[in-house]
């Protein structure tokens, strides 16, 4: 299982990654605000990695349910000096860039930027698939009902694993004819994007379904302090949301999962080396 990015070949056929999660953003569900600063941000970034987070996801504009979105002027006067000043000072590290707009993409790839983190799929701007194959950046395709504005308002599906299916298989020949390497492409089925507790839960059941009808593409999974997760646990804060979404890396990755986006890389980067140690034992 191999994912290009540029010039880079990952091999994911053993090991996962962990990117972690930077929100450039006064408005993001679980820490707007807090690295609104450029240098905040980029500072935890730096933790990120220390932490063990092997990519940064950076995004300028929040994706939470109800949101809304903001101009490309705007997005880009959040992250570009982010991705500038950490590429001076992580120069291996994978940047990835959270958006949906062509001309903020291509702007952060000519400044540092290698992956396309598009939660819209490529339906979001005509012109993204164009700027990530002429960068051969590395793309993640994320499954969404509707717009973040009103994604959580009464979402239903026939079959949503089939329909999730279907979507990202579609998106992928997109990409392809539009001259995107197949091996830069990673599924994302959107778990909380236009999805109830219960659809939460059917995606991660189906995961094997889903990983092994991929075409060898890896799959990316983001539940990083999400609101099901408060289900499962006796603490109703965000704070309880930590040990269940910890359980989760190491299901999914047992399940076939290779990347875990993630606010809080130490933890789950244990967890998947240790499922990953069990996993592979000759």
């Amino acid at each position: 299982m191999i994912w290009r990015i540029r010039r880079t070949e990952l091999d994911l056929s053993r090991q996962g990654l962990i990117m972690g999660i930077v929100n450039v953003t006064p408005d993001s569900f679980s820490d707007g605000g807090k690295y609104f600063n450029p240098s905040a941000a980029v500072q935890h970034c730096l933790q990120l990695v220390e932490e063990g987070a092997d990519i940064v996801d950076i995004g300028g504009e929040s994706v939470r349910p109800g949101s809304l979105p903001v101009s490309t002027e705007e997005e880009l006067r959040r992250v570009l000096p982010v991705i500038r000043e950490l590429r001076q000072k992580q120069k291996e590290i994978l940047i990835s860039i959270d958006t949906s707009k062509a001309e903020v993409a291509r702007q952060c790839l000519k400044d540092g930027a290698d992956i396309i983190n598009d939660v819209t799929a490529l339906r979001g701007d005509p012109e993204m698939a164009q700027v990530v194959a002429e960068a051969n950046a590395g793309l993640i395709l994320m499954h969404m009902q509707g717009r973040p504005a009103t994604m959580q308002n009464h979402p239903e599906y026939t079959d949503i694993v089939s329909e999730v299916q279907n979507f990202l298989r579609r998106q992928a020949d997109v990409a392809i004819s539009c001259g995107i390497n197949p091996m830069s492409i990673v599924f994302d089925p959107g778990i909380g994007f236009g999805k109830t507790a219960e659809h939460n839960i059917a995606l991660l059941a189906a995961l094997p379904r889903l990983v092994s009808s991929s075409d060898g593409r890896p799959f990316l999974i983001g539940v990083s302090r999400k609101a099901f997760l408060s289900r499962f646990s006796s603490d109703p804060s965000m704070a309880g949301r930590f040990w269940p979404g910890v359980a989760l890396t190491s299901f999914c990755r047992e399940c076939g999962v290779r990347l875990f986006r993630v606010h809080e890389p130490r933890p789950h980067k244990e967890a998947l080396r240790m499922t990953e140690a069990i996993l592979y034992t000759s």
